[in-house]
Formats: C-alpha cells, sequence, structure tokens
C-alpha cells in the first residue's frame, strides 16, 4: 500500500476537505496522485478498515458520514485508554518528552491568532503521540490512534462553533497541566488524562448540540 497517499487521503478526511457522505472518485484521485487505480484502491480498502469511508456497491467509495451517539461511545472507550496512556507515561516519561511538550505548548500559542484548524488538529494529535511514546505500549498506541481518528472529525467540524482562542486556549492549558503533573505528582496523570479528555468531550458536545 502507498502509506503517503493513504496519508493525504485521511487527512483530507480528518480535517473535513472530503466531506462526510462525499463519494470519492477513484479514477480522478488515479490521476492526482499518478498511479493506476489498483493501488488507490487498497489505499481506499485500508480506509475501509478505518472506518472512515464506505465502499457502496455499483456507487464507489464514500466518505464515512459521523454518527453522533457512535461517536461519544467511542469516547468513553477512549477515556479509559487515556487514563491508561497517562498512568504509563507517568512511569515511563523522560527529560526528553517533557521538553517536547513544552517545544509543543508554544507552538500552539501561535496561534491564538492564527485560525488554522489543520494545524491545531496536528498539535493535539501531537501531544497524543508524545504521551503514547513514554507510554512505550505499542499496542495500546494502535488502539489509541485509531480511535482518536474515529472522534476527530466531530471536534473539526464543531471548531467554527464558538470562540477560536478559547479552543486554542483549552489545548494550551491541557498540555501545561500535562506538564506540570509530570514534574511533581506523576501517579495522577492518568485521572488527569481522564478527565480532560471528557472536558473535551463536553465542550464537543455543547456545541454540537447547540447548548
Amino acid at each position: 500500500m502507498n502509506n503517503n497517499i493513504y496519508q493525504t487521503i485521511k487527512d483530507r478526511i480528518l480535517c473535513l476537505e472530503y466531506a462526510p457522505g462525499r463519494i470519492l472518485n477513484e479514477k480522478v484521485l488515479a490521476k492526482e496522485f499518478g498511479v493506476s487505480r489498483t493501488p488507490l484502491r487498497e489505499v481506499l480498502n485500508r480506509l475501509e478498515w478505518d472506518q472512515l469511508v464506505r465502499v457502496l456497491p455499483r456507487s464507489g467509495t464514500m466518505v464515512a458520514e459521523i454518527e453522533f451517539q457512535q461517536i461519544m461511545n467511542t469516547f468513553q472507550v477512549r477515556m479509559g485508554i487515556e487514563e491508561m496512556i497517562g498512568k504509563l507515561a507517568a512511569e515511563h516519561a523522560t527529560e526528553e518528552h517533557l521538553q517536547r511538550l513544552v517545544t509543543l505548548q508554544e507552538q500552539c500559542k501561535e496561534l491564538c491568532e492564527v485560525k488554522d484548524k489543520a494545524a491545531l488538529i496536528s498539535i493535539d494529535r501531537e501531544l497524543r503521540a508524545i504521551l503514547n511514546d513514554s507510554a512505550d505500549n505499542p499496542v495500546l498506541k494502535n488502539i489509541s490512534e485509531s480511535l482518536y481518528d474515529l472522534t476527530v472529525r466531530l471536534w473539526c467540524a464543531v471548531l467554527d462553533k464558538g470562540n477560536w482562542k478559547e479552543e486554542v486556549q483549552s489545548i494550551i492549558d491541557e498540555i501545561s497541566q500535562t506538564i506540570t503533573v509530570l514534574k511533581s505528582d506523576t501517579k495522577e496523570l492518568g485521572a488527569l488524562r481522564r478527565d480532560l479528555l471528557a472536558q473535551h468531550l463536553e465542550r464537543i458536545r455543547q456545541k454540537f448540540l447547540g447548548l
């Protein structure tokens, strides 16, 4: 499978450049990437496995719809996974991991004045990548990344609702609290990561439902 094509199409889906329900034209995509339709179908089959597209008989490949209740259920699972990652990260985090978090926080601050949803999602993903790396459990990492991909589109969909700076600040605060706990009371990191995700979910739920 062509990983570059896979990642490009996946990023377009997650950032809603390819909207839910859109039919992906294999011929057009094959021409864009300069490949035959066979390697492109391999990519689409992988995306179907990721539950990001649906292959419809005689119709083509459709970007999966955003199903609110399914995503809420996925978030519930993510909370347990996030807590486990926090506990393991607390045990194995190094000074390098802390420095990466500090650098990431500074990068996030730059987005307060620049509305770039893709960049904010990239920072949020990198935060989780740092924690997954410090947790040092490849199986947990794969599960975490898969569940994140199933929920991030809903967050992206509501980023235009409400105050952009407040959304950026919530990520800055999340990184800051994670750094503080890692430096002082690592035993609390698991609970903190679970609670922060719960707060993130509540913001998404209120914006999505217009509360």
